[in-house]
């Protein structure tokens, strides 16, 4: 997948992830004020996850499961 894919891949992703959100309130209250929104693919390992984490400051990591519909993880 190039770059250029990746990227409208994620924007496309995220759009959807919203509007989950907002079909699904109490998803939200799930999420932390401070956190990095990380998209995994169905067959990523949470080893695989882990190693994926960058550095930020003060930041939790909240990584979604892309499947048919979205799962929060970990």
């Amino acid at each position: 997948m190039t770059h250029k894919e990746t990227i409208e891949r994620n924007i496309d992703l995220t759009f959807d992830f919203v509007n989950y959100l907002i079909e699904n309130k109490e998803e939200m209250n799930k999420l932390p004020d401070n956190f990095e929104l990380v998209f995994v693919e169905n067959d990523c390992s949470k080893g695989d996850i882990k190693q994926a984490k960058t550095t930020g400051p003060n930041l939790q990591y909240k990584y979604v499961r892309v499947k048919n519909s979205f799962d929060i993880t970990l």
